[in-house]
């Protein structure tokens, strides 16, 4: 009686003096469970948020917000651990001019979100090395005796082979990809070669392979493999709203137009031995002609604008390190031959009586053109006098918006804008000036005329003391200063870079890795394996639907829902416990005997059984 008198008394505490069997009430069915379940909604619910607000901390993401830690994917350089059945591997083979070189490429199982590209990236053996191989000749060496083309390339694919797991062999996509060095022969000519790989590699090798992954690229092609390599690399394609630039794109073939917020992506200039590329992503305002624009979709999924790019490209054949200097032979032997029949004069036909050439290093002597036609030179290692003259192979006309042989070249940004140089461009600012990475036009030129000028006898010491890059050979040597002064004049005469641009890199490696066109090729080319996954983990229910379903704004009803549930939970809870509280205190009397019609029993009575 004293315990229910001092609940009158003292409303506020009197839950806590009530019997075990009151506080159980409070807690019956269905209000507790409900109380329960709206708690962990509202649990997970802000859980959810946080994550796809970026709130926590970037190992709690899972795989499918994998780009969150991208900095970590494109520094590992990790040996690859072949025994990982989850792994996937590609080969592309680089048929070049001077040579053919085969990559072999990995990545892990794709993530199941369609707006996310392939983790590709180049395969490490145990020693962190990349796993690639190089032989010599270029396959266009082969003109003549196709038949032995496939013989050439064995070496390639055999090396492959001993890198990846045989039982990836039949799933493992190979690719071979020639280039320039093919492009200049006859139709005729490389069709005999292609159609011998064809015929003798699946004969040999279990890998993946059809008609269609050996071909001749076009220029346009390797310019925009190129372009994704570098910019993939460099995680240009990881869309974060951060507001670097609006590019607006539209879906090939419709009629729908978006505007996109997403990273700039970096230009391309790469220079080999036959042909130089330039390459750079244009708004959709630029007018261009289709033979020099290249729209498409990376990404898996044809109707999501994600990985939707407009790039500009275009290739100039003869305009590589090794076709130019061709070229520029070429002229010297017939405009000396001509000088020398008008005035009666013999420059050049001996030894003794050497042709002045001012793109070779001081006092090097060398031999130029055929035995039948041969044409002795002296180098006289004149930089300035170098540009000048290579000038007129540039092909320039006076119209503008024009670049190499008057070929039209949208207007660069070149305050809001960057590039990056690869082949020749790093070949001629690291092998033996040792300056490759930033370009400073100034500085560039300076060490170029310095090089120039220092006496070959002097050069050679220096080469021979191992001064230079440890790939750097004596066909460098000797054709460093024409190769200096022909990149200057293609990026400031041909290009129109300004002499003052600063934001162009001259690179081989990124982020520790060799980026190369090959990259690209197989990341446009096996843009569509992710649906293949996907496929197979919807029919396994691994990835839940909603995972996929939801927007980001469907993410925050998901809470609003979440949050009001708890809501109404409360509320009915207190609704239940007023009514209760007020039951109590209308029986609070000594001659009350509620208790006992309530069933609970009472505290100060004694119950009959």
């Amino acid at each position: 009686m004293g315990r229910i008198s001092f609940s009158c008394l003292f409303p506020a505490a009197w839950h806590f003096s009530l019997p075990s069997q009151i506080l159980s009430r409070l807690l019956l069915p269905p209000f507790r469970q409900l109380f329960i379940v709206g708690l962990l909604f509202f649990l997970l619910g802000t859980v959810y948020l946080l994550l796809v607000t970026g709130k926590l901390p970037a190992n709690w993401i899972t795989k499918e917000n994998h780009f969150h830690r991208h900095m970590a994917r494109v520094t590992d350089v990790d040996a690859t651990d072949a025994s990982n059945p989850d792994l996937n591997y590609g080969l592309v083979v680089d048929c070049g001019s001077s040579g053919s070189r085969i990559y072999v490429y990995c990545w892990p199982s794709h993530n199941g979100n369609p707006r996310e590209l392939l983790d590709i990236r180049q395969m490490r053996d145990q020693n962190r090395k990349s796993v690639v191989m190089k032989i010599k000749p270029g396959i266009s060496k082969m003109a003549q005796t196709p038949e032995k083309a496939s013989d050439y390339i064995y070496p390639l694919l055999s090396f492959a082979a001993e890198h990846i797991p045989k039982n990836k062999h039949i799933e493992t996509p190979l690719y071979i990809l020639c280039t320039a060095g093919m492009r200049i022969l006859p139709e005729s000519q490389q069709e005999a070669i292609l159609e011998d790989l064809r015929t003798d590699i699946p004969v040999h090798f279990n890998f993946l392979f059809s008609d269609s992954h050996v071909e001749v690229i076009s220029g346009k092609q390797e310019g925009v493999y190129a372009w994704i390599g570098i910019n993939f690399v460099l995680g240009k394609f990881n869309h974060a709203h951060n507001g670097d630039a609006v590019v607006e794109v539209n879906v090939p073939g419709s009629d729908q137009q978006e505007a996109l917020v997403r990273k700039r992506t970096a230009g391309v200039l790469d220079m080999g031995g036959v042909s130089t590329q330039i390459a750079f992503e244009v708004p959709k305002t630029e007018e261009v002609a289709k033979n020099l624009l290249a729209e498409f979709n990376l990404g898996c999924d044809a109707h999501q604008t994600d990985h939707v790019y407009r790039v500009y490209v275009s290739t100039f054949l003869g305009f590589g390190g090794n076709a130019a200097r061709q070229r520029y032979e070429e002229r010297l032997i017939e405009n000396t031959t001509t000088r020398n029949k008008l005035l009666g004069q013999h420059v050049g036909e001996t030894a003794e009586s050497p042709l002045p050439d001012p793109c070779l290093p001081a006092d090097l002597q060398d031999q130029i053109g055929t035995p039948e036609q041969k044409l002795h030179v002296l180098g006289t290692g004149d930089f300035d006098q170098c540009r000048h003259r290579l000038q007129g192979f540039l092909k320039l006309t006076n119209e503008t918006q024009t670049s190499l042989s008057g070929v039209f070249k949208p207007p660069i940004d070149y305050n809001n804008s960057q590039f990056y140089g690869f082949s020749e461009f790093y070949y001629c600012m690291e092998d033996v000036l040792r300056m490759g990475g930033d370009y400073n036009t100034s500085k560039y030129a300076q060490a170029a005329k310095s090089y120039c000028a220092t006496q070959w006898k002097t050069l050679k010491e220096r080469f021979d003391s191992g001064l230079y890059a440890s790939h750097a050979d004596l066909h460098r040597l000797q054709y460093q200063c024409f190769k200096s002064a022909w990149m200057y004049e293609v990026l400031h005469s041909g290009f129109s870079f300004p002499t003052d641009y600063k934001n162009l890199k001259t690179v081989f490696l990124v982020y520790d890795k060799e980026v190369q066109w090959t990259l690209g090729a197989i990341l446009f080319r096996t843009r569509f394996l992710p649906l293949r996954d996907i496929q197979q983990e919807s029919l396994k229910g691994v990835h839940s639907h909603w995972r996929h379903s939801f927007s980001f704004v469907n993410n925050h009803y998901l809470f609003l829902v979440c949050f009001f549930i708890v809501l109404l939970s409360i509320i009915l809870y207190m609704l239940r416990l007023r009514r209760i509280h007020r039951r109590a205190a209308q029986h609070c009397s000594p001659s009350s005997v509620p208790w006992l019609e309530e069933g609970l029993g009472s505290p100060t009575l004694p119950i009959n059984l």
